[in-house]
């Protein structure tokens, strides 16, 4: 999956009514990867793990918890390619975010239960980057 295909089938995927905690988004997220194949559920994970990683740097996250930079880093994905790329131009996008903590957790269990439903294993795989908060080494360069 590229880039591309990435944010379109965030898109594609957004509930009409507002979902501030992102459980519509996750919820029509697995349902469609559920359908297959399964190397849309990896692409998706991979390129999900990327955009949270290319987030998880010192001006976003200083002063949160591990799970609350984590959730809110998902937050920005769920609202999308343009807030997201907004958010990495201009770091005080993030800070509404961080200061309401606004969460997205359920977006990191979709490739998790997508695989699951698909397969009927459970999900044995690493991403090639880590979205734990604080492991973007260069993002927290100086700590």
């Amino acid at each position: 999956m590229d880039e591309n295909a990435f944010w379109q089938l965030i898109e594609e995927c957004r509930p009409a009514a507002p979902d501030p905690e992102g459980d519509g988004l996750a919820a029509a997220l697995t349902a469609r990867l559920a359908r297959g194949p399964v190397s849309e559920v990896t692409g998706f994970a991979e390129r999900l793990s990327l955009a949270l990683y290319r987030l998880d740097r010192r001006e976003y996250g200083d002063g949160l918890s591990g799970d609350q930079f984590l959730y809110t880093r998902a937050a920005v994905v769920a609202a999308g390619r343009e807030e997201y790329e907004s958010v990495l131009r201009d770091p005080e996008r993030f800070v509404p975010y961080a200061e309401a903590l606004v969460w997205a957790e359920a977006l990191l269990s979709v490739p998790d239960e997508a695989y699951e439903r698909l397969t009927g294993e459970e999900w044995d795989r690493a991403t090639r980057y880590s979205y734990e908060s604080y492991s973007h080494r260069d993002g927290w360069a100086g700590a």
